[in-house]
């Protein structure tokens, strides 16, 4: 019944306390309006992940359903849900570790 996926591992309490405590100085920067959730969005939600590996999404017209919509948008982009706090959304995806690419530089 175990599931061995290693980068779907949940976060532990402490890890998700280290994320909220980080995420109350960031600003929100994506948003999502009433295109919902698309291809397009979640591009340029990948983009974000992979520079700042944690991120706030505000919701802009689907505040009714924010809790699913964080849910579908962690699944669809591969990170975690860290918390959903009134219209925000916060989600992280730790980066790639590239051990090539540091082991045969210079």
């Amino acid at each position: 019944m175990s599931s061995e996926t290693p980068a779907a591992a949940p976060l532990s309490n402490a890890q998700v306390r280290k994320l909220k405590g980080q995420a109350q100085r960031l600003e929100a920067s994506v948003s999502l309006g009433r295109g919902g959730v698309s291809p397009a969005f979640l591009a340029g939600l990948d983009r974000e992940l992979a520079l700042h590996e944690l991120v706030k999404i505000r919701l802009h017209d689907l505040k009714d359903q924010r809790h699913e919509i964080g849910e579908q948008v962690a699944r669809e982009s591969g990170s975690h849900l860290v918390t959903v706090i009134g219209h925000v959304v916060v989600l992280y995806r730790p980066k790639p570790v590239q051990a090539d690419a540091s082991a045969t530089a210079h």
